[in-house]
């Protein structure tokens, strides 16, 4: 089995054809004067009905170079109902499901008997094209022809009539967005889909089934190039050119594809054929400098026998929701579960399935977790689709402990053909997917989604909405606002670096609930670059430590409320070493207002400083107290002189010799920052250790 693929359902097919003196069959006394285009028409008509009858009947998915034969046919002789049917079934299953519309009305203007599902194509054909109101008739239409036993087809088509009549109202309700080409530096000629991305949208990867796969071989079950994954970088949604990400993540002969990318573009989740196991499994990848680890297949509690084909991870690294198709505990084919890390064992844990609030009976597929933590998107054939895969979005409710009923992310986002791979930047401006549309460059192509918000606003003149599957929407009124992006997340990012020698460090970072006194995840920057880059949800005070043996550790304050918007800050950090007259701020050091009282949010960053003391037993340190220039110049000494005290307390009490420790209040005699801004005197207000002797 290959990884799972945007245009891939199994269409029932019948076929009993009872000619009509229009029809055109091929044969010499049709063409009398072309024997040898017709020997040649016949040769292309044979090799199709076989991949067709692969396709139809032995699960294969030739149906592309299926069409290629049968076109060729076509061009001969266009006027056989019986192959301008089999072309409408074959587009159907391709990315260019629109184009089936013309052949199948053809074939039933020809013979209004060539199949005796005709009329369920049509039905489906203009389904596609969002003619909703011929979509219906035509399955009104054939649904009395199915067997009243057959309650699976009856079924089925109430669904696509209700899929219908859901078009219909998300289409008159369109949502503001742009959709753009990503353009010729990432999508080609051939099938491109499955973007990934970094939270600040500097690096993406896809799959591509091109010419420069590894290996340059044909999967034999699509006669197309096996998938491989790319990559390009950019900035502000401009790519540079896309280059194949070559051994060890990608192999010779196999489909690899890409399924998630975590925030910080340092992990890098695959999926890899594997024949003896269900068709398909999840790998993991490290980025260790500039190269990526060996892929690492997922233990027992993600893989299965079954097909495990996409996946997400959060921000912190400890929650991994996943898509099987497992049996046990499932509620439909393709359901989405999640598996938590397990620090101890450091291995995922038992899977949970997300329960009947997110997966239905039918398909869930191509999930994305948002760098916030509690926002999923992914892509269902159930709930309240217009047609295949539609896109939804689901909140988390942590006090309630429930999803959020999922939400239908609206037209043009989501069509009456598949629509699916959508992932969201951390700042809910730009969103990517794959799309089938004329303008492309390829039968899939990746596009960026612009969403107009109060943040991103439109001129009411503007077109906004662009692109249907069949054509433009042009509105001169400005649409409801989407409510798709979200935005309660910041990201910190910078480079690590050698105070002194400016080198690039591998450092570890941890980040720190600050109210809880807990680590809340673990990162390390690159160790070629030293870039880093952490994700911050709204609604905590976080403490960021940064260490690196033989170094003095560095720390960050970030508290973030939940009103808070989307911010991006930059930070480069120098690590300093362990030398006398270095001096380090304590910046998760808190007192309560006006006081040298010690606030809880302090202890991380206090314990810290002991294990720091412990490791280096013959370091002494002077506790410097700093305040801003606000208040008596005597009444600030004295503060800062007691709180300093209370630092040097802490640790005395906490296993350190007090010999080895003076304090000082320097009030506001050394400013680091103007005191003239809110943000200086913050900067200013402030408790650092100076190395004294070591």
């Amino acid at each position: 089995m290959k990884h799972y693929s945007i245009f891939a359902f199994v269409l029932l097919f019948g076929s009993s054809a009872v000619l009509a003196q229009t029809n055109v069959e091929f044969e010499k006394d049709n063409f009398p004067n072309d024997k040898p285009a017709l020997r040649e028409a016949k040769r292309n008509l044979e090799e199709g009905n076989e991949l067709f009858t692969k396709s139809q009947k032995e699960g294969y998915e030739l149906w592309a170079p299926a069409l290629d034969l049968f076109l060729k046919a076509n061009a001969f002789n266009p006027n056989n109902a019986l192959l301008n049917y089999k072309i409408g079934v074959c587009y159907l299953n391709s990315a260019w499901k629109q184009k089936s519309l013309a052949h199948l009305q053809k074939a039933y203007k020809i013979n209004p008997n060539v199949g005796e599902n005709i009329h369920y194509y049509l039905a489906r054909a203009y389904h596609v094209t969002m003619d909703w109101d011929n979509s219906i008739k035509e399955y009104l239409f054939y649904r009395p022809m199915i067997r009243p036993d057959d309650k699976k087809s009856l079924d089925d088509v109430d669904k696509e009539i209700a899929e219908c009549r859901n078009g219909i109202e998300l289409v008159k309700n369109p949502v503001l967005v742009f959709i753009d080409n990503v353009g010729s530096e990432v999508n080609s000629i051939y099938q491109d889909y499955g973007a990934v991305i970094s939270a600040d949208e500097s690096v993406m990867m896809f799959t591509s089934k091109r010419n420069t796969t590894s290996g340059g071989g044909i999967d034999p079950t699509t006669q197309q190039y096996f998938e491989d994954i790319y990559i390009t970088t950019g900035e502000n949604g401009k790519w540079k050119p896309a280059n194949n990400m070559g051994k060890p993540v990608n192999t010779d002969n196999r489909n690899d594809a890409v399924v998630a990318l975590s925030p910080d573009g340092q992990k890098l989740i695959i999926y890899l054929d594997d024949m003896n196991r269900g068709g398909g499994n999840l790998y993991a990848c490290d980025l260790k400098g500039t190269t990526w680890t060996k892929p690492d297949k997922l233990n027992d509690n993600i893989n299965t026998n079954y097909h495990e084909s996409s996946a997400s991870i959060t921000a912190d690294g400890k929650i991994l929701y996943f898509v099987s198709n497992k049996k046990e505990g499932g509620f439909g084919d393709h359901d989405i579960y999640k598996s938590t890390w397990d620090e101890k064992k450091r291995k995922w844990g038992l899977a949970e399935n997300l329960g009947p609030t997110i997966n239905t009976q039918y398909d869930e597929e191509a999930i994305f977790m948002h760098p916030d933590g509690k926002t999923l998107y992914f892509s269902s054939k159930g709930h309240k689709t217009m047609g295949g895969y539609d896109i939804f979005k689901s909140v988390w409710d942590d006090k309630k402990r429930r999803w959020s009923t999922p939400e239908n992310l609206g037209y043009p986002i989501n069509t009456a053909d598949n629509d699916v791979f959508f992932v969201l930047s951390a700042s809910g401006k730009h969103a990517y997917y794959a799309s089938v549309r004329a303008e492309g460059f390829g039968d899939n192509d990746i596009y960026m989604i612009t969403f107009v918000t109060p943040k991103y606003p439109v001129l009411n003149t503007e077109d906004n909405l662009l692109a249907s599957l069949t054509e433009p929407v042009k509105e001169t009124v400005v649409s409801k606002e989407v409510a798709v992006p979200v935005v309660a997340v910041s990201i910190l990012k910078g480079t690590i670096f050698d105070a002194v020698t400016k080198a690039p460090l591998e450092a570890d970072i941890e980040l720190v609930d600050n109210v809880l006194n807990q680590v809340i995840a673990s990162f390390k920057s690159n160790s070629a670059t030293g870039k880093f880059l952490v994700s911050l949800p709204a609604g905590k005070n976080y403490g960021i430590a940064v260490k690196k043996e033989g170094y003095l550790f560095h720390s960050e304050n970030f508290d973030i409320p939940a009103s808070s918007g989307y911010q991006e800050y930059v930070k480069d950090i120098d690590l300093k070493n362990i030398a006398v007259g270095t001096k380090i701020v304590l910046r998760n050091i808190f007192f309560d207002f006006d006081k040298a009282t010690l606030r809880p949010e302090s202890t991380y960053e206090l314990e810290r400083l002991v294990q720091l003391l412990k490791d280096v037993p013959s370091m002494k340190i002077e506790i410097g107290g700093h305040t801003d220039s606000k208040g008596a110049d005597e009444y600030n000494m004295k503060l800062s002189a007691s709180r300093a005290q209370s630092v040097l307390d802490y640790l005395g009490t906490h296993g350190i010799d007090k010999a080895r420790l003076t304090s000082k209040g320097y009030g506001e005699t050394k400013p680091m920052a103007d005191n003239n801004t809110d943000e200086g005197r913050q900067l200013n207000r402030r408790t650092e250790f100076e190395i004294k002797s070591k």
